[in-house]
């Protein structure tokens, strides 16, 4: 098979999350243990740094990933979903793995990969970590795909845990409740292990200091220890200081992921950091925080968070899909200067679609589209919904003709503002 050919069976053979949804999920870690031992383990080849959470672990991976490669360190990243190539998933100091060592490690598997019938993702984390592996990186921080006790990534014992927050989605498969979503993300804590927790949520809290307690794995609540202060946006740039105990500790950070999400994440970095400093023999110095945080975007080549596509108009794309997302996105939108607002918008099936359109803004032209993938809400059926929160706009039939329409009708002192999916995003990037 050449590149094309073996994407296509990938995608075409393996039960795949992003296109299928909950039917794809596998609820036990079988098959990627038997892929890794075929692989004669190669998770058990280099370190790691294992990140979690609802909203903020692709940033948080990403910024954590840059950080190191300042520091001078080879450092792997694994993220999902990707936006426009599957290499994306697997990258080495921001370079992602060739299309010949993706078409090779296939072509070496196909036999077991017919045999076990795994899953997408179990395919591409076993992929990753041979990547990682072969190439003897320093380092690698893996992020999980979902939830975390079932999920592909945790056959890994880290050098410290990491869980963003927790907010509802993925509730057909994660829980209901706050706290049964927290007890699957708290499946990557490991015995002795550190974790760093991002957010300190009331629901999430006990679960997370129970589970910590349960295998003797030191805790830590970052937003605790620091706190974001002088934050403001200015020349594309995010501008932080960062204070303990009303100390000052970062003075003037800079960060090119300009979210007014982005501070939560960056605490929960910089805590994730010193306490991988004080647990490790690896030191990672003041300089490449400051080096890390402000070039995210050029080490990693990371996109879809609060990103400008394009001016007059100013078009920006962001991922957040879930409620605690779309509260994030709808701050950044107030906080962006335009005279009137244009929507591209679409979602997935599986999402609590009521709640986003409750909370999105009514006083925006919407633009509804569907991602061109299976799991894509009808692009007609969203706009009937959206209907009922007084909702008002056309449906297109892909998301290029819904983003050129809302371009072709904004002002240059407007905002045209495209969301609601990941998969939304990718295409319009």
């Amino acid at each position: 098979m050449n590149y094309q050919q073996t994407l296509d069976f990938l995608y075409s053979k393996l039960p795949m999350f992003t296109r299928v949804g909950a039917s794809a999920f596998k609820k036990d870690l079988t098959n990627t243990i038997i892929l890794c031992e075929a692989l004669d383990n190669p998770h058990q080849k280099f370190k790691s740094i294992h990140v979690a959470g609802t909203n903020g672990k692709g940033s948080t991976s990403h910024m954590l990933a840059s950080v190191l490669q300042a520091q001078g360190l080879k450092t792997g990243l694994y993220t999902s979903p990707h936006l426009k190539d599957f290499r994306e998933r697997i990258r080495i100091n921001g370079q992602m793995i060739s299309k010949t060592e993706v078409k090779s490690f296939v072509q070496a598997n196909k036999k077991l990969i017919y045999k076990i019938k795994p899953s997408f993702f179990e395919v591409t984390v076993a992929m990753a970590f041979e990547h990682f592996a072969k190439h003897k990186v320093d380092i690698a921080v893996i992020e999980v795909g979902l939830g975390g006790r079932l999920d592909s990534t945790n056959i890994i014992t880290p050098e410290i845990s990491v869980i963003t927050n927790i907010s509802l989605d993925h509730t057909n498969m994660l829980g209901n409740t706050l706290e049964e979503i927290a007890g699957e993300k708290a499946g990557i804590i490991k015995k002795g292990i550190p974790v760093v927790i991002g957010e300190t949520q009331a629901e999430s809290q006990p679960v997370f200091n129970n589970k910590a307690t349960s295998v003797k794995a030191p805790i830590y609540f970052a937003d605790n220890f620091l706190k974001a202060q002088n934050i403001s946006v200015k020349s594309s740039k995010l501008s932080l200081s960062v204070y303990e105990n009303n100390q000052i500790k970062y003075a003037d950070l800079k960060s090119d992921l300009t979210g007014l999400y982005q501070p939560k994440n960056i605490i929960t970095v910089l805590k994730t950091l010193e306490v991988f400093n004080q647990t490790t023999k690896t030191k990672i110095v003041k300089q490449a925080i400051y080096d890390g945080l402000k070039q995210v975007k050029k080490l990693t080549q990371l996109q879809g968070r609060w990103q400008t596509l394009s001016k007059n108009p100013l078009v920006i794309c962001d991922t957040g899909h879930n409620e605690a997302g779309i509260k994030e996105v709808i701050k950044n939108i107030e906080s962006t200067p335009h005279k009137n607002l244009h929507l591209v918008f679409g979602m997935v099936k599986d999402k609590d679609i009521t709640k986003v359109l409750s909370l999105v803004p009514k006083n925006a032209t919407y633009y509804f589209c569907k991602p061109d993938i299976e799991r894509g809400l009808d692009a007609k059926e969203l706009q009937e919904q959206a209907r009922a929160f007084n909702l008002r706009g056309d449906y297109f039939n892909s998301v290029q003709e819904a983003k050129q329409a809302a371009i072709n009708k904004a002002d240059k002192d407007d905002l045209v503002f495209i969301g609601g999916s990941t998969f939304v995003v990718a295409e319009a990037i």
